[in-house]
C-alpha cells in the first residue's frame, strides 16, 4: 500500500507583535514516525516529513552502508499504519546476508561490555575517501549554490521550519533538492533521489541549510561528493572527518562571505593554502 500524506497543516495561534496581539492562522510542517524494516524486522525509526519515502529508504540504505548500490535492493514497499509509516525494504541475497551479519554483531548478548565498543565503532565508521576528486568551485559557485537552494524550498517557504539538502553542479545550478524536518533525513532523501536519477556524486557539491555534524560528512562522502557547503557552522569532529576523507568543507555562508575549513585548494578565490 502506498502512502500519501499532507506535508503541512494549518493551525491557529496567538500572534504577538509590537502593534498588538491577534489570532491568526499559520502553516506548520507535519512530522511522523518512519520505520525502516529489513526482512520484516524494524532496523531504525526516524521522525520525518511524510514525503519522498522511496528516496528516503534508498538514501538511508546507501548512506548507512546497508547497501553499496541501488541494485542490491529488491523491493521497497511503503505502508501507512496510521500512527506512522513502515517502509519494508527487501535486500537481495548477498546484501541481506551481509546485513544480517552486521545486525547480529551489533545486537550481541544483553550486558555484553564489548557491545558498546562495537556500537561506537559503527557510529565512527571509516568515511569514504573523496580526495581524488578533481572538482573545483569558485567563490561565485559557493555563494550561488546557497542562494539557488533557497529558491527550491517550497515547504520551508510555507512553514519556515524545515531543512533542505541540495546538489549543486557548476554550470547547471541545483539539479536536485529534498526537504525534511530532520537535516539527516533531507540528506538521505537527496542521496536516494540522486541514486535513482543516476547522478554521480563526484559531479557536484552537497549544499545544506543546517550545521555540519560528523554524520553529515559521512553521508556526503557516501554520496561521493568532495564538497559540503553549509549555511551554519561545523563541529570539530566534522572538520577532522572531512579533512581525513579529503573533503572540502565550506560553512557559514552568509551573503558573499564564507569560511573554508578543509582542503581549500578546491576553491578558487585566492585563499591561503592552510586555514587557521
Amino acid at each position: 500500500m502506498s502512502a500519501r500524506r499532507k506535508a503541512t497543516t494549518q493551525v491557529s495561534r496567538l500572534a504577538h507583535r509590537a502593534s498588538g496581539t491577534a489570532t491568526a492562522n499559520r502553516m506548520v510542517p507535519e512530522e511522523t514516525p518512519v520505520a525502516f524494516s529489513f526482512a520484516g524486522t524494524t532496523h531504525a525509526v526516524m521522525m520525518a516529513s511524510p514525503a519522498d519515502f522511496e528516496d528516503f529508504a534508498l538514501g538511508f540504505s546507501l548512506t548507512e552502508g546497508i547497501v553499496a548500490a541501488p541494485e542490491e535492493i529488491e523491493t521497497i514497499e511503503v505502508e501507512d499504519h496510521g500512527a506512522g509509516i513502515d517502509i519494508q525494504i527487501r535486500l537481495k541475497d548477498r546484501a541481506n546476508t551481509r546485513f544480517e551479519a552486521r545486525r547480529r554483531r551489533l545486537a550481541g548478548p544483553v550486558g555484553c561490555g564489548l557491545c558498546g565498543i562495537e556500537s561506537i565503532e559503527e557510529a565512527m565508521r571509516s568515511v569514504d575517501a573523496v580526495g581524488v576528486s578533481k572538482l573545483t568551485l569558485d567563490a561565485n559557485d559557493i555563494v550561488r549554490s546557497v542562494k539557488l537552494l533557497s529558491k527550491v524550498q517550497p515547504l520551508h517557504t510555507e512553514t519556515g521550519a524545515v531543512h533542505a539538502a541540495g546538489f549543486y553542479v557548476p554550470g547547471k545550478g541545483i539539479v536536485m533538492a529534498r526537504e525534511d524536518v530532520g537535516r539527516h533525513n533531507a540528506l538521505d532523501k537527496l542521496a536516494g533521489a540522486l541514486a535513482k536519477a543516476g547522478i554521480e556524486g563526484a559531479s557536484g557539491a552537497v549544499v545544506v541549510t543546517s550545521r555540519v555534524s560528523v554524520e553529515m560528512v559521512q553521508k556526503t562522502a557516501s554520496i561521493g561528493s568532495a564538497f559540503i557547503i553549509a549555511v551554519s557552522a561545523p563541529t570539530a569532529l566534522a572538520i577532522r572527518t572531512a579533512q581525513e576523507s579529503g573533503m572540502t568543507l565550506v560553512a557559514l555562508v552568509r551573503g558573499d562571505d564564507f569560511d573554508i575549513f578543509t582542503h581549500p585548494d578546491r576553491v578558487i578565490c585566492g585563499v591561503a593554502k592552510h586555514v587557521a
